[in-house]
């Protein structure tokens, strides 16, 4: 599965995952802020997942 990052620190990147499904999480690019991504559309044919942001806020690890 590919899942496609729309908005946000990862706009445009995209991510390999396994066959399992992808239920979205806190992610970051270098030293952006993290960004909660969640899945919002699976295209059937391909098996693609669109991710977009919902929330931009530094979170500390």
């Amino acid at each position: 599965m590919i899942v496609r990052f729309a908005g946000g620190p990862l706009a445009g990147i995209e991510l390999e995952t396994t066959d399992a499904p992808w239920v979205g999480g806190w992610l970051t690019a270098g030293d952006a802020d993290w960004g909660l991504y969640v899945p919002v559309h699976r295209d059937p044919a391909t098996g693609v997942v669109l991710a977009e942001i919902r929330v931009t806020v530094p979170r500390r690890p």
